[in-house]
């Protein structure tokens, strides 16, 4: 039995989430489909992280296994062939058995890209966040600056979360601009569900001069979901990238040869 890495990316519109769902369309489904035909056989795929409805990924990372020898261009364009035009593998490798695309995992990055605009746009639509009101960006870099560390973050966990622990070590926020668009770069050991989106929901939330900067402090403080703005919507949620350790040789960084994404 082999085992092989993909990294994948995918337009989240299309798709109820990454994990198989009964009577739903979704990633994984989409992804075991075209890999099994490949292989000749059912094929069970792990992803690093179980997307949501309406979120991307520019480098979504998983595994899986086979008996079937094929040469690793079979796993990339032969799939592809079988993929709906929103999925694609970007590369394959063969890996030990001791790789697994979520737990050994020890770091994923999100991008969050989001236009500042008067007017909501439609080219974009469905593939950035968007909202009107002008914008503290340097209220937003304050804030963004006291979320670093590690600190229970369960005041930025949805309810339905099954993660172990609240318990997490963001380590990276950075916001970038270029014009009306915002790009906001998130890494992590792991992220729970619907983090990135609650994060910047609160970060929003006081750029538009809700809230000072120090109120995510008491968020933080609070461990307690009620007490945070709404989640902020998928459209503009992308998975940037998956590191592992450098002993499986994957080229997982995020990846950003789209020049936004």
């Amino acid at each position: 039995m082999s085992r092989y890495a993909l990294a994948l990316e995918y337009d989240g519109r299309s798709f109820c989430g990454w994990q198989v769902q009964p009577q739903a369309p979704t990633v994984q489904a989409a992804v075991e489909a075209a890999v099994s035909r490949m292989a000749g056989h059912p094929v069970r795929v792990h992803a690093a992280g179980r997307t949501d409805a309406g979120v991307h990924a520019s480098r979504q990372v998983a595994h899986f296994d086979t008996d079937v020898d094929r040469p690793l261009t079979a796993w990339v364009r032969g799939v592809n062939s079988f993929l709906p035009p929103g999925v694609a593998v970007l590369w394959a490798k063969a890996v030990p058995d001791a790789f697994h695309s979520r737990f050994v995992a020890h770091a994923r990055h999100y991008r969050y890209l989001l236009l500042n605009h008067p007017v909501r746009p439609a080219l974009w639509a469905g593939r950035v966040g968007w909202i009107h009101q002008p914008l503290d960006l340097a209220a937003f870099r304050d804030a963004a600056q006291r979320l670093l560390g590690t600190h229970d973050f369960s005041s930025f966990r949805a309810a339905e979360c099954q993660a172990k622990t609240p318990v997490k070590t963001l380590s990276r926020i950075e916001l970038a601009q270029q014009g009306d668009l915002l790009m906001v770069d998130f890494s992590a050991d792991a992220f729970l569900h619907h983090m990135v989106r609650n994060l910047m929901g609160a970060l929003l939330h006081i750029a538009k001069g809700n809230e000072a900067p120090a109120w995510i402090e008491t968020l933080l403080a609070a461990r307690e979901r009620a007490v945070a703005p709404p989640t902020f919507m998928p459209d503009g949620l992308y998975l940037a990238g998956v590191s592992y350790p450098a002993e499986f040789g994957l080229d997982t960084e995020p990846c950003q040869r789209h020049g936004l994404i």
